[in-house]
């Protein structure tokens, strides 16, 4: 299975575990809370969504919607509704337990954080440190390359290499904020409860960093390069 579609069996499965859906529906989640399968088409999802069938994660149900009732009727075809079955939901928590280098690849960070609501504390450490050290790594080589290169490029490629190095800049700077954040929760939950209620009567913020007013980050900002 290539790495576009194994992350596609991860956001589908993800997604219905929040509740059944059918094609059109999941589809359109896909694109509006996923924004990476955009280009994604039904002739890329249903293939997907039949190979999960046949693993035996997800089960076909044909949907109540009274616009499809009168199906026999009308020749329109009834909806399919996608439906997680155990075997599905024990499989999606494997892959959420996954930390590797995979999880830290720009097309798969984003859809990975788009599911830290259901991913445990220590793999989001994980995942975010990884992360952050593959960006390093990155931002250290665009520094050395752009060094090299200085004299020979006009203004406009040399201010397009320097716009490319901000957008990681600020990716790690926020990433930064995430790990700290993270870190800070997993303190404050080993502290006594008593102690730590007269500390911070506010709750635990799930691990992203408290901005003015109370508001959490947009997950989509600077997820990816």
């Amino acid at each position: 299975m290539s790495r576009r579609s194994g992350i596609l069996e991860f956001a589908v499965l993800g997604l219905l575990r929040e509740s059944p859906m059918h094609g059109y529906e999941l589809r359109k989640r896909l694109n509006m809370s996923l924004g990476v399968f955009r280009a994604f088409s039904y002739g890329t999802l249903y293939p997907c969504l039949k190979a999960l069938v046949a693993n035996g994660w997800l089960t076909e149900e044909t949907g109540s919607d009274p616009e499809t009732a009168p199906a026999s009727l009308t020749g329109r075809r009834a909806k399919i509704v996608y439906r997680l079955t155990p075997e599905g939901k024990s499989h999606f928590e494997e892959l959420l337990a996954h930390s590797g280098p995979d999880a830290w690849e720009d097309e798969h960070f984003g859809v990975r954080f788009a599911f830290f609501g259901q991913t445990s504390r220590d793999v989001r450490m994980r995942v975010l440190e990884g992360r952050r050290s593959r960006l390093e790594e990155r931002l250290e080589k665009m520094r050395t390359s752009l060094a090299r290169s200085r004299e020979r490029l006009d203004d406009y490629t040399l201010e397009l290499q320097r716009h490319g190095m901000e957008s990681v800049e600020r990716e790690v700077r926020w990433l930064n904020e995430l790990i700290e954040s993270e870190r800070a929760g997993r303190d404050q939950r080993a502290v006594d409860p008593a102690e730590r209620n007269q500390k911070d009567t506010s709750g635990d913020t799930g691990g992203l960093p408290r901005r003015r007013g109370g508001s959490r980050p947009d997950s989509s900002d600077d997820t990816t390069t």
